[in-house]
């Protein structure tokens, strides 16, 4: 009989042992950002809303910065602004803070994406609902410029249900057109919901009034017809 257990049983135990601690730990990882499922409703059925206005010029840059400012009835672990400009720049660290108290809370978020591209991609955590992100990214043509940049933001979030860690997605949302720009002919629409451009106001097709403010008609020879 053997006193002890052969060499490569033991070496089989110690690698169930580390396979067992690295799924664990991935596991860990995972759900570190994970809230429980709501007991009503879907986690995918998160409202957010915000909106975007003249950002903080950079130092050095020559490209025109659009600040954005969201939030969300419920905790988020990522976000994404697509764009119809093309993004030329992004803030990497968007700033978290308070709803009720305007104060900066430790949650945070970092940003990148491909430049130029059509995207700011953010992943990071709040740990509740109505907790506002604000941050910026660039574009190369004026703010106020149509066509007028007005992304759209698409959320996710990471919850746990029944022991199982999971992926919700909820969007996209539209943060509308810059505010404090001049009004257009595009004022009030939006790219989930646009708006048919006004025409313009031309003198085409006004005839000449009389002193009598009544127009008069025209011969071919340029004199009104005497009746």
């Amino acid at each position: 009989m053997y006193t002890h257990r052969p060499v490569h049983h033991r070496a089989s135990l110690w690698l169930v042992a580390i396979l067992g601690t690295i799924a664990l730990s991935l596991a860990t990882v995972a759900s570190a950002h994970a809230e429980e499922a709501p007991a009503e409703g879907s986690p995918n059925d998160l409202n957010c809303i915000g909106h975007i206005s003249q950002g903080t010029p950079e130092l050095g840059s020559e490209e025109h910065q659009v600040r954005y400012t969201l939030y969300c009835n419920g905790p988020i672990t990522g976000y994404q602004l697509e764009t119809n400009i093309p993004v030329t720049g992004f803030e990497p660290a968007p700033l978290v803070t308070s709803n009720t108290t305007n104060q900066a809370l430790s949650d945070t978020f970092t940003c990148g994406g491909e430049l130029p591209g059509w995207a700011d991609n953010c992943e990071g955590s709040t740990k509740a609902g109505w907790e506002t992100v604000t941050g910026q990214f660039a574009i190369g043509t004026p703010l106020c410029a149509e066509p007028r940049v007005d992304p759209l933001l698409t959320v996710t979030a990471i919850y746990v249900e029944k022991g199982v860690t999971t992926q919700a997605i909820s969007g996209p949302f539209d943060l509308g057109r810059p505010l404090h720009c001049p009004t257009t002919g595009y004022a009030g629409g939006t790219r989930l919901d646009p708006a048919t451009p006004l025409p313009s106001k031309g003198k085409a097709g006004k005839h000449k009034k009389g002193k009598g403010g009544k127009a008069t008609k025209k011969t071919t020879q340029g004199k009104a017809k005497k009746k």
